[in-house]
């Protein structure tokens, strides 16, 4: 589990249900319970966690995660 705020992270969609959303990338701008609202160079596009894997830019480093790790608040994933 990632214990780090997602928002101002740079983000890439690499496997979706909805295959439209693969290869998705942009900055996440909001995060909830179970989505994460990314704006991309096409737009605002919401993510929903537990349909996704996606590879994040934390602190330099390219980390892949599946997003039913990231399913939950984001200020109790923190304190986790």
């Amino acid at each position: 589990m990632i214990r780090h705020e997602l928002i101002g992270s740079i983000i890439r969609v690499i496997n979706s249900k909805n295959t439209d959303l693969e290869n998705v990338e942009g900055k996440v701008i909001d995060e909830t319970k179970n989505i994460v609202v990314i704006d991309t160079k096409k737009g605002i596009k919401k993510i929903i966690k537990n349909q996704v894997k996606m590879e994040i830019n934390l602190k330099g480093k390219k980390v892949e995660i599946d997003g039913k790790e990231l399913v939950g608040r984001p200020e109790e994933r923190i304190k986790k």
